[in-house]
């Protein structure tokens, strides 16, 4: 999975990049992708996850078990 986000799912999405002369270019606006480490006591372990800053904040409002567990419902592998 490049450039995607485990948990939102924002992929890259497509637009004009315009010039002075008002020329317009396809170009590709990416997402803010971090890769994080998070330690998931409830299992004793490490995970790594790609995240968007977005995806990020999520974590921190609702918790990493809480995420971890939609994602599972998801079908998602961690």
């Amino acid at each position: 999975m490049a450039r995607v986000c485990q948990v939102t799912g924002r992929k890259p999405v497509v637009g004009h990049k315009v010039s002075f002369s008002n020329k317009k270019k396809l170009r590709r606006f990416l997402p803010n992708l971090q890769t994080k480490r998070f330690f998931l006591p409830e299992e004793d372990r490490w995970v790594i996850l790609k995240l968007s800053t977005d995806a990020i904040r999520t974590i921190n409002k609702n918790g990493l078990l809480q995420t971890v567990k939609e994602l599972r419902a998801k079908g998602v592998t961690i």
